[in-house]
Formats: C-alpha cells, sequence, structure tokens
C-alpha cells in the first residue's frame, strides 16, 4: 500500500448517516400513477432488521412514480443510517440488481424481469462485517465492508445472477478506522476507488484480468470529508465533500486519473450550502448534482473538460425542502429525472433535468418508505 502524505482528521459527519429512528412504521401505500405509462422503475431497499427488502417503484413517462412491490433480499439490515453512498446499484444492462444486507453481513442479487419485477438469484456472504456499498462491472461484483476493520471484497456474476467470491480479492483499506462511504468501478472496469471520510483519503485498487483487486494506493482529497462520487464517461472522477457538517461549507471537487493516484482539476468548489454527502451525474457526463443533507437542496455543476462550474449563484438548483434531509440520488437512464429520498419525511423527491441542468420539482413525490430506507437505483 503506497499513501501519500496527508493529515488524518477522524471526521465523522452524522448529518451524512441520518440515523432514523426505525421503531416507526410507515405503510407503503401506492401513489397514483396519472400518466399510466411505465417506462422504468425507481428501487430502494427497506434495511429493516427484522428482514431486508426491495422496494420497487414504477416510474412513468412524466416522471411520476408508483410503489409496486417489495422483494426480501434474505438478509438483515441495520434499522439506521449507514453512511454511505451505492448500497442498492444495478448493472450497466439493467438486467440485475445488487444490494448490500449490513445487518447480516451479506450481498443479494436480483434478476431484474422484462416489466421491472424482481427476482431473487442469490445471497452470499459479504467478505466481510456490515457491508455498505456495492459497484458492478460487465460479470465483476465489489462490496464495500465498514465493519472491524473494513475492506472491499470481490465477487464474479453470472447472466443467472449468481455470486461467486473471487479468491484473494478482499483487500484492506487505508487504515482500519478509515470511516468509508462508497466502492465504484471507474467506466473502463479495471479501477475502483473507495472514499475515506475518517481519513480524508481516495483509496484506489487495480483490478487485474482475473477480477482480482490490487492496492490500495492513496491519494489525499481535495477537501475534507470525501463522501459520495462518481464518474464519468470519459474517466473524470466526482466527489462530494461534506467538510465534517460545517455550515454552508460542503463542496465538491473533480479529478483526473494520473496513473494510480489523482490530479486535481477543480478543489473544492462550494455549493454554498451544508453538508454534501451524494453525487449523481448525468449520462452525458455534462451535469453532476450533489444532495446537500442538512440544507435540504441539490446543488447542481456544469462539467467542462472535467472542470466544475456552479450552475446556480446560490447553490440551490433544487429545492426539496428545509428539514427534508435528502440523501441518495438516482438519474434515469434516459438522464431526464433526478430522485433524491428525503430522509425524514420518507419520500422520493422528484425533478425534471433541463437542457442547461436546472431542475423542475414534479409536483407528484412518491411516499410511504420506511424510516429505515436506504439507497436509491433507477433504470
Amino acid at each position: 500500500m503506497r499513501i501519500l502524505p496527508l493529515v488524518a482528521l477522524g471526521v465523522t459527519v452524522a448529518a451524512c448517516s441520518m440515523d432514523q429512528d426505525s421503531s416507526r412504521s410507515f405503510p407503503l401505500a401506492p401513489s397514483l400513477d396519472r400518466a399510466g405509462n411505465v417506462v422504468g422503475q425507481v428501487y430502494s431497499m427497506s434495511n429493516a432488521t427484522s428482514g431486508n427488502s426491495v422496494l420497487a417503484y414504477n416510474r412513468s413517462a412524466d416522471g411520476s412514480l408508483t410503489y409496486s412491490a417489495s422483494y426480501p433480499t434474505g438478509g438483515l439490515g441495520t434499522g439506521g443510517g449507514l453512511g454511505n453512498q451505492g448500497g442498492i446499484q444495478l448493472d450497466e444492462s439493467g438486467k440485475t440488481l445488487v444490494v448490500v444486507d449490513a445487518g447480516s453481513n451479506e450481498v443479494s442479487s436480483f434478476r431484474v424481469n422484462g416489466d421491472g419485477s424482481l427476482t431473487l438469484a442469490d445471497k452470499v456472504a459479504s467478505g466481510g462485517t456490515m457491508p455498505i456499498s456495492v459497484t458492478i462491472s460487465g460479470n465483476l461484483v465489489y462490496a464495500l465492508n465498514a465493519g472491524g476493520a473494513g475492506n472491499i471484497s470481490g465477487f464474479t456474476l453470472s447472466s443467472q445472477g449468481d455470486l461467486t467470491p473471487i479468491a484473494g480479492s478482499t483487500r484492506p483499506l487505508s487504515t482500519s478506522a478509515s470511516g468509508p462511504a462508497e466502492v465504484s468501478f471507474d467506466a473502463s472496469g479495471k479501477t475502483l476507488v473507495v472514499t475515506e471520510k475518517n481519513t480524508n483519503r481516495l483509496s484506489t485498487y487495480s483490478v487485474d484480468g482475473n477480477g482480482v483487486a490490487h492496492g490500495p494506493t492513496v491519494t489525499p482529497a481535495a477537501g475534507v470529508t470525501p463522501f459520495g462520487f462518481a464518474f464519468t464517461n470519459n474517466g473524470t472522477l466526482v466527489v462530494s465533500e461534506a467538510f465534517g457538517g460545517a455550515a454552508n461549507s460542503s463542496a465538491v471537487s473533480s479529478y483526473a486519473q494520473a496513473g494510480d493516484v489523482w490530479a486535481v482539476i477543480s478543489a473544492s468548489v462550494p455549493t454554498t450550502e451544508t453538508s454534501a454527502c451524494w453525487i449523481a451525474i448525468t449520462n452525458s457526463g455534462r451535469f453532476a448534482y450533489t444532495t446537500n443533507a442538512t440544507s435540504g437542496t441539490i446543488t447542481g455543476y456544469a462539467i467542462h473538460g472535467g472542470a466544475l462550474t456552479r450552475l446556480d449563484a446560490d447553490g440551490v438548483t433544487g429545492n426539496i425542502g428545509a428539514g427534508s434531509a435528502p440523501t441518495e440520488m438516482a438519474i434515469s437512464r434516459d438522464s431526464k429525472f433526478i430522485y433524491a429520498f428525503s430522509g425524514t419525511t420518507h419520500r422520493i423527491a422528484a425533478f425534471a433535468i433541463g437542457g442547461d441542468g436546472s431542475l423542475t420539482a414534479l409536483p407528484d413525490w412518491a411516499g410511504g418508505l420506511p424510516a429505515s430506507a436506504n439507497g436509491l437505483a433507477a433504470r
């Protein structure tokens, strides 16, 4: 493991974890689908201690969501915040869904049927303790385990959704108390990145032809408390920075890969908001968005040559509402809509994405998620 010099701050960000009262009950009542034209789905997970389930919503052409069904994973949730991004993920084809079972140290996979319904395919041990994030590239899946000393661990994914552990793929994080948030492949599938909140580091792993990860090589993050991230198709890495939850201090940085490390393109471009924790990028790679958990807003950025420019001077591209505590986001496959989970109102907020990156709130937001819900994926 090679480490570039860095001061480890040991930061924790309660605002980004959004621990909820899992004793509260919220029935999953269907919402009205006015358009009546299903074109895709949005998935979340219950993360319930009594049994984790994937919660499916049908997406209509106008962006509205209608609750569809609940699909048990066979594993357990934790009933509270995971301080993560990417707990539930679709593969590139949209035909396989993988989800963490953080309470039982497992990972579950589903086949996605033509109508968006799910069939449980497999459930395996995550290779560590308390998996919080998963990532998929081709026939490879990696899980990020946040419990204990923390690690990443890899699996092969069959066409039927079966998961098989990859021998020698389990690798450590940069330290035993790194406070990881997310693991993700880059667009090539040859590089894995983990953001570490407590150390302010980006841990990078190379993946060989057998799917085995090597590393990590560690790069200091441009800002404090790197959290969620995503890649553009040309390899630009965009990372949110919560800055320890300091008021109006969060930011977003972008990077270009330089061998095994990351070169800063735009360093800590302010959101002007508080607790930026999650990142989503449009298919075109032109726009990136971050949810500000404490401010209840979404900040949008234009991406030009990897450089970031805030879309709105005040940092408010989308307003979910004071006290709404927005967490993870998902962008529809056609990049026409962005969805964000409100951690306090237990709804999925929906916005239409304009050609200039602007966001227009849709009138109907899907409700009824349990207090413990975590993660979003869209197709």
